[in-house]
């Protein structure tokens, strides 16, 4: 059975597990679409949880590039913390939450690094003051102030002029495969309802979750 459109004015309204996907890529692309068709800014925003090999936590927010099938993509500097922590415990966390609809999806699973030829066909479709910002930019290192960066960045574009910045050696992208999904919808009640996918052989086990 087909879920019902959203609607943004009264989205307290019941998920049943005879309405969503078998399949949970397919059901985040649904509700994917859905944020934006509602006006959600920027629905690929996502908070990305990494940890240390000894367990200490970190959570920041990123932009997910690419979704489905099998398959969620984020980039960043490699020397950052969250690039250092994935290199050492490969493992995270995605967390999308779209309030106008009173939805969240949490997906888990391994990380591995994309290709450089993979990281470069996406540099490459970046605006250009990004590109010039990823260089410029040492990434969850300390800077001295504001003016230094934009003073980096405006000695990178002149010095380019009109050539093609160069290929950054520490950046790309990680690619996340998901072992579960858990779709969250908002009751006025508090009696919120969640459904849990995990992988059981060639299909899917949907499980509902107590709030």
């Amino acid at each position: 059975m087909p879920e019902s459109s959203p609607d943004t004015n009264n989205f307290a309204r019941p998920l049943r597990e005879a309405e969503v996907d078998p399949d949970p890529y397919r059901q985040f692309e649904r509700w994917f679409e859905a944020a934006g068709e509602a006006g959600v800014r920027m629905p690929e925003a996502a908070a990305v949880a990494t940890a240390t090999p000894d367990g200490a936590p970190s959570v920041r927010m990123v932009l997910v590039k690419e979704h489905g099938p099998e398959h969620f993509v984020f980039y960043t500097n490699f020397a950052s913390r969250k690039g250092r922590e994935l290199q050492a415990n490969p493992r995270a966390a995605l967390l999308f939450y779209w309030d106008a609809l009173g939805r969240q999806v949490r997906i888990e699973g391994p990380v591995t690094r994309m290709t450089r030829d993979e990281s470069t066909a996406y540099i490459r479709s970046r605006p250009r003051g990004s590109q010039v910002s990823a260089l410029a930019s040492p990434q969850s290192q300390p800077v001295e102030s504001r003016e230094q960066l934009e003073e980096r960045v405006a000695e990178l574009t002149e010095r380019l002029q009109d050539q093609e910045p160069p290929l950054p050696e520490n950046w790309g992208g990680f690619r996340l495969r998901p072992e579960s999904f858990e779709f969250w919808q908002h009751r006025e009640d508090r009696l919120h309802d969640r459904l849990l996918y995990t992988p059981a052989g060639e299909a899917w086990r949907l499980e509902r979750l107590a709030p």
